[in-house]
């Protein structure tokens, strides 16, 4: 097998794992009772993001090769997942929180890292093979959200997106990939047989990436636009099944298959990324992170105009720029920061991005969205008032993500030289 068809094998299962609940949990959380707390749910992956990529980075940095430690999360992140879908199965709808979120919150710690560590895998093999990870990597992760889509519709079309079989459908691609990944070629560690400080030797340095105006703001805008990241995939499914309860919409395909209508927003991003290398190459990353900042304002404001009837072209449309919104900034923001450093802390520093955008950034993200939806949402008890306070809600998220990206295009500073794709290259 070749090395870009096992590296292609091994996107295809990381974000299989995550697609299965991702975009439906929020739907089975309401259904037992736990609408209120969807917000923290999905906050939760950016806690543990703020410190377990960043710690699981330093480790394969230093200590264990990415591909093992990589099967290991993975190995730990499907015995918990599996858990709470066993608790789901055997509470039915009398679940309790503590118990559901508490197994949810320890699987998550360890799935959250395999993102990084599976990029910085791919990142050490395309390189070790003589391949140029910018041409090389989109196409790649496209399978990546291929497995997605894969799980999105899976659970869709089995019913499994109402109920906790979601999570063992992603305990079941996880421990696939826990055995997959001790086949995956070799990943050096930089053990240093050098006299080294106490940061050198805990994998601290990426954080004097910090030390670089350049690197600081980027990270600090990363973080703002992290904010917006986990808010669809906690609150699109919901919002878009609430139209059951209203008479004009209840028989809608829209209102009745949202995992499936969502999943849109995935097929777009396989035909964005391969679109990455060129965008980055000819515009920078300054450009395109403003393309993926204006997308997410319009990924919000066409949910608040739309509907599953006469105004599912709006939902639709919202789906397609998703593409360019995530991409744009997750897959083109990890491939800057990997070419502007040093391959040495390649693992740690692709941590430090994770913790600023899916730790910092969504966990505020998560918790500010909650607050909101539950506002105008939650507290609402009649179907149409709901429906109101989710288009208000859309409208604030959209109006955050303008404001962002007023404030990175007048202070983010980056010349981009089109010959020269990156420092590191010549």
């Amino acid at each position: 097998m070749s090395i870009k068809l096992r590296l292609i094998v091994m996107n295809f299962l990381q974000f299989g794992v995550w697609g299965a609940y991702l975009t439906s949990m929020g739907n089975y959380l309401g259904t037992i009772g736990l609408g209120s707390d969807i917000g923290l749910f999905y906050a939760m992956q950016g806690i543990v993001s703020i410190f377990m990529p960043a710690i699981m980075g330093i480790i394969a940095d230093r200590w264990i090769p990415s591909q093992r430690l990589l099967g290991i999360c993975h190995a730990a992140a499907a015995a918990f997942i599996a858990a709470a879908g066993y608790y789901g199965m055997t509470a039915g709808d009398s679940v309790n929180f503590v118990i559901l979120f508490s197994l949810y919150s320890i699987s998550v710690a360890f799935y959250m890292p395999t993102i990084a560590l599976s990029n910085s895998v791919a990142y050490s093999v395309l390189v070790s093979n003589n391949y140029d990870t910018i041409k090389a990597f989109p196409p790649i992760r496209t399978f990546g959200t291929i497995g997605f889509i894969f799980a999105m519709l899976f659970v869709d079309f089995t019913g499994f997106q109402n109920n906790y079989m979601q999570f063992f459908v992603s305990a079941a691609l996880g421990v696939l990939l826990f055995l997959y990944s001790f086949t995956l070629p070799e990943c050096p560690v930089n053990k240093g047989g050098d006299k080294q400080t106490l940061a050198d030797a805990l994998g601290l340095k990426a954080f004097s990436l910090f030390k670089d105006k350049k690197m600081a703001i980027f990270f600090i805008f990363s973080m703002l636009l992290g904010v917006s990241l986990q808010i669809t995939n906690g609150y699109a499914n919901p919002f878009i099944t609430s139209f059951k309860s209203i008479p004009g919409y209840m028989d809608t395909w829209g209102a009745n298959h949202a995992n499936a209508l969502i999943s849109l927003s995935q097929v777009s991003e396989t035909l964005c990324i391969l679109l990455i290398p060129f965008f980055l190459k000819k515009f920078g990353i300054k450009k395109v992170m403003l393309l993926a900042m204006f997308a997410w304002f319009l990924r919000f404001g066409f949910f608040g105009i739309g509907n599953p009837g006469a105004g599912v072209w709006m939902f639709v449309s919202s789906m397609i720029v998703y593409g360019i919104a995530f991409d744009f900034f997750n897959v083109s923001g990890s491939l800057f920061v990997d070419k502007e450093t040093d391959k040495r802390i390649r693992s740690s520093a692709q941590g430090v991005f994770m913790m600023m955008t899916n730790g910092f950034g969504a966990t505020i993200g998560m918790l500010a969205a909650g607050q909101v939806v539950n506002h105008f949402v939650f507290s609402q008890t009649d179907p149409l008032a709901q429906l109101e306070g989710w288009r208000i809600s859309w409208y604030i998220f959209a109006a955050y993500a303008l404001v962002v990206t007023i404030l990175f295009a007048i202070i983010f500073k980056y010349k981009h030289k089109p010959e020269v794709s990156s420092k590191q290259e010549s």
